[in-house]
């Protein structure tokens, strides 16, 4: 194997994947129910159709314009290991196929429930694999709903950590990885997938390669005896080469980093604070484009995350980042609501320090403050609560990141800015057509929803008007355009395609032209970004 006191740093190219049942990990997946509906109404629906039609998916992934369309991107020869994962949802995970099941027969069974009377009879009439996991209510308007008791699923058999393994690439050796919502991760010649759950140690001590080298002698006792996958040799993913980009650290005042699509790091010499970190790997195309793992400070204070979609809440650098990060804060939930799991049970699952903050709470650190700020928007009306843009209040410097916050209602944005105040940096999200909501969320749905729905309820963000409005009470020195997928990069869990006539462009292009008329500097961000707050 070499040298066994060689020290050895995982490589900047590698790329990391946690997998559920061969998909890619992402928040709605984890949660037992939300995970069951997804595994039965998505996943087995997507495969069951490349099994029957694999020649039109095939074909179909290769078109322009179909980024982010239902077709899954595997090959004629993996028809039999596609057909081989629907044959284990229906044999191995039954249970999981009964427990989505009886979400629609609940459902159904409250809808018959029109009276408004006593609803504890219903009580006996629970489906079995929900009896005991949920509490049946009624609104003001005496119609029946449900929450889940999510402690208790965590706790039940329907979690089951042995649905979780990840997979580790090179992402010069893959081109494009393919559109997670469509695609499963089979292993072959260009991976290295590792039967083990998120929690294992091994993956701790791997990432900490990153910027501290381990020696080859500890790599391998780290997979001896390891059940792996995938053709990809794991002594592979590393080298004896330092990376070439490291940390510098913070001097004095506040420095603010851009780190690609929503994420951005705030430091002071005292505290250092990322927000809604998706971390490129450093593939050869884009080597110069990217601050990636070993430019991040050596420990992060805080991870502040906006809301709970792939683009936001993303596990696969949350993971990579634990073994640095000290507490996470994320915004409130409603409490078991199928379309809102909670985001601190989620995590916690995997030892993270979560701290929930509701509607303007605020935690102290030094020389400032962090404020959660009510979001409005991009989830397509469903009443979802896990949502927030944070502020940030560091040695007298004001900073609004706004993510993908839909200013539907200018009056609370006065309000918010009687109490905050005007800012030195804002930075709004102006992805402002958004998916139809039913390209997340419609797996959770037990009635078919029409087109007209569909097209009306989007996952939007502000346009030009709306983010104008918000600039016009902050009053930000400076303000940023971000989160708008445009990194070639994040295609593989952006799913978009833009020209220059998309409407994202077009009205981000009105906002900057409105910033100069204003002489408030203004960019559209792509990449990386760093800028110094005396």
């Amino acid at each position: 194997m070499g040298n066994e006191s060689e020290q050895l740093y995982l490589r900047e190219d590698v790329y990391f994947e946690p997998l559920l049942n061969q998909w890619y990990a992402w928040p709605y997946l984890l949660p037992p129910v939300t995970g069951a509906r997804h595994m039965v109404n998505t996943h087995r629906r997507i495969m069951s159709s490349f099994v029957k039609n694999y020649k039109l998916h095939i074909m179909a992934v290769h078109q322009p314009g179909m980024a982010g369309a239902e077709f899954l991107d595997c090959k004629e020869d993996q028809v039999a290991d596609i057909k081989a994962l629907i044959d284990r949802i229906d044999t191995e995970h039954a249970d999981l196929v009964a427990l989505s099941d009886a979400v629609r027969e609940l459902d159904e069974l409250l809808r018959t429930h029109t009276t408004g009377e006593s609803i504890e009879y219903l009580y006996d009439k629970v489906p079995e694999p929900l009896k005991g996991y949920v509490e049946i209510f009624m609104d003001l308007e005496h119609n029946p709903s449900y929450r889940l008791l999510e402690s208790l699923l965590y706790k039940s058999p329907y979690y089951k950590r042995s649905l979780q393994n990840v997979s580790f690439g090179l992402v010069d050796k893959v081109g494009g990885r393919p559109f997670v919502l469509s695609t499963p991760r089979l292993p072959d010649a260009t991976n290295l997938q590792l039967n083990t759950d998120y929690n294992d140690p091994i993956l701790d001590e791997l990432f900490r390669a990153r910027e501290t080298p381990i020696a080859a002698d500890r790599l391998d006792a780290l997979f001896a005896g390891r059940q792996t996958s995938g053709g990809l040799p794991y002594r592979d993913l590393f080298t004896t080469t330092p990376p070439a980009h490291r940390h510098e650290p913070v001097a004095e005042g506040v420095r603010l980093q851009y780190l690609g699509h929503a994420g951005f790091l705030v430091q002071t010499p005292d505290v250092a604070i990322v927000i809604d970190p998706v971390i490129a790997s450093r593939g050869p195309d884009f080597a110069d484009d990217v601050i990636s793992f070993s430019q991040l400070p050596e420990r992060i204070d805080y991870i502040c995350i906006t809301h709970n979609h792939q683009d936001h809440a993303n596990l696969e650098s949350l993971l990579q980042l634990r073994y640095k990060t000290s507490k996470i804060l994320v915004p409130k939930n409603n409490g078991g609501t199928l379309s809102d799991p909670s985001l601190r049970l989620l995590l916690k699952q995997f030892k993270f320090d979560v701290i929930e903050m509701d509607d303007l709470d605020e935690i102290l650190v030094p020389g400032g403050r962090i404020v959660s700020v009510p979001f409005l928007g991009e989830h397509g009306d469903l009443n979802v609560r896990s949502k927030t843009a944070w502020y940030f209040e560091l040695l007298d410097k004001k900073i609004f990141l706004g993510a993908d916050s839909s200013n539907l209602d200018p009056a609370m944005y006065r309000h918010i800015g009687r109490d905050l105040g005007e800012v030195d940096v804002m930075a709004i999200g102006m992805e402002c057509v958004g998916a139809p909501y039913t390209w997340l969320y419609g797996a959770l749905h037990t009635k078919l929803v029409s087109k007209k729905i569909k097209e009306s309820r989007r996952l939007n963000g502000s346009n030009f008007v709306q983010a104008n409005n918000i600039a016009e009470i902050f009053k930000p020195s400076h303000l940023f355009l971000y989160a708008l997928g445009m990194e070639p990069w994040y295609k593989y869990f952006m799913g978009l395609d833009y020209d220059e006539n998309s409407v994202q462009i077009t009205e981000t292009g009105k906002m900057l032209e409105e910033c100069a008329r204003k002489n408030i500097p203004a960019e559209r961000l792509y990449g990386k970004m760093t800028m110094q707050l005396a």
